[in-house]
């Protein structure tokens, strides 16, 4: 049996019955391999598998299949994930990818692609069934039974002629009901509602309060657009997450496991120019003291252990602060306060670990006053890092930039910089004490 025979019996065994295994199979093999694989499936059991592929590779995947055996996928795919892979892509990729699109998706993915980012319109599914207030309960269970079953929720939402949302129901009330008793007898009027613009944060605060699974998505006149599952939020918000660290170390929110090496080294190449300037500056640092470090060798040893702790305190404040900024739980007007809490904090640390690190430095070298130096050079570092770890996301959003964008490379030049000079500072200062 051929290798690729072996992989299409594998990928059918799996796809029948764990078909996320299945995705990971295929994200490992060669494109030709799993796009023979394609070829041979069901375009039901395709779009199984390929819909939790990652976007990029999806995309690519996707590109490389016969035209009819395209349009067959997309047509089955949920529009949401093919915005998704969409917005995965590269900008010069997009519109490549948009002309190989049936028409008669390509408008239902474009509306949501004219939402917001982060929006409820942008997150929604289109994927929902709705029922005509005056619809018997009787013909509503008839319905739902050959609806399709990811169509089907656990809320049934009630529209008028205008398809306004006007009432829900759930389905344990729908099969309890009179089987000839109409919708609007039984439906509940107040409704929980999502606007298309609310934001994916506000939404997701809504629905852990009422403890809702998903939520209907309207319009400004109360159109029903979509339907929003706290599945998709969740989901959601750890790919920002990974987003936001991505960026924060100089990798682009662009970038996939499976981006090609092109396109990874063209994102990743300028942030590390940028590092390796910032490099040389905490080096030019070093330089300055070069003689003091001839004459006192000991300061070698301990120039690494300051500007790590410091880089170690700033990565902690700049986790909370990065948090605190994307659950909006810091207002405009307390951005002050929380840099000078975060200075404070940095200063209490700075004097627990210098005290400890200065003691080391005395046992271990035999100098009192080299332990004073270590010390006072990492207090002084201690509150740079934490005053410079809440600063720096804070003023980037000030200034219109994403405070998540390579936070850490500025914080990491500010602690070294900041450590080396106060440290060897120190040790100029005290150094008729240290030979």
């Amino acid at each position: 049996m051929s290798t690729r025979e072996n992989l299409l019996t594998v990928m059918k065994k799996f796809i029948e019955n764990d078909y996320l295994t299945a995705a990971r199979i295929m994200e490992e093999v060669e494109e030709s391999q799993a796009v023979d694989v394609l070829k041979t499936l069901p375009p039901k059991l395709s779009v199984k598998v390929i819909s939790s592929l990652q976007p990029n590779f999806l995309a690519s995947l996707l590109t490389k299949l016969p035209a009819d055996l395209f349009d067959e996928i997309i047509s089955n795919l949920d529009p949401q994930k093919i915005s998704d892979i969409i917005l995965g892509l590269p900008e010069e990729l997009r519109k490549d990818f948009l002309e190989k699109i049936p028409e008669k998706n390509k408008r239902q993915i474009q509306d949501i692609l004219t939402f917001p980012e982060d929006s409820a319109g942008r997150l929604m599914t289109k994927d929902y069934v709705t029922f005509h207030l005056h619809m018997k309960v009787k013909d509503a269970i008839s319905k739902i039974r050959t609806a399709p079953r990811k169509r089907v929720s656990a809320y049934i939402y009630i529209v008028d002629d205008d398809h306004r949302l006007v009432g829900v129901l759930n389905m344990y009330n729908l099969i309890q009901a009179p089987r000839d008793s109409k919708l609007e007898s039984i439906m509940k009027r107040e409704i929980y509602k999502v606007d298309c613009f609310d934001e994916r944060q506000k939404i997701v605060d809504e629905l852990k309060q009422y403890r809702y699974s998903n939520a209907p998505v309207v319009d400004s006149q109360d159109h029903m657009l979509g339907i929003i599952r706290a599945e998709r939020l969740i989901g959601q918000g750890q790919e920002d997450l990974a987003e936001d660290i991505q960026k924060m170390v100089g990798v682009s929110a662009e970038e996939r496991t499976f981006s090609s090496i092109w396109f990874s080294m063209r994102k990743r190449l300028p942030w590390l120019h940028v590092n390796l300037a910032t490099a040389f500056a905490a080096a030019g640092v070093v330089a300055i003291f070069e003689d003091i470090i001839h004459q006192i060798t000991a300061l070698a040893i301990f120039l690494p252990v300051v500007a790590g702790q410091g880089g170690n305190s700033g990565a902690q404040t700049l986790a909370v602060v990065m948090r605190g900024l994307v659950m909006r739980e810091i207002p405009k007007g307390r951005f002050k306060k929380l840099i000078l809490k975060e200075g404070i904090v940095g200063c209490i640390n700075g004097v627990i670990i210098g005290i400890l690190t200065g003691l080391i430095a005395w046992l271990w070298r035999g100098n009192p006053f080299l332990g004073i130096i270590v010390g006072m050079g990492m207090i002084v570092n201690l509150i740079a890092a934490g005053l410079s770890g809440a600063a720096i996301p804070i003023v980037m959003k000030k200034l219109g930039a994403d405070p998540a964008q390579s936070s850490s490379i500025i914080l990491t030049t500010v602690t070294d910089v900041v450590g080396f000079f106060a440290f060897l500072s120190f040790a100029v200062f005290f150094k008729r004490f240290l030979i």
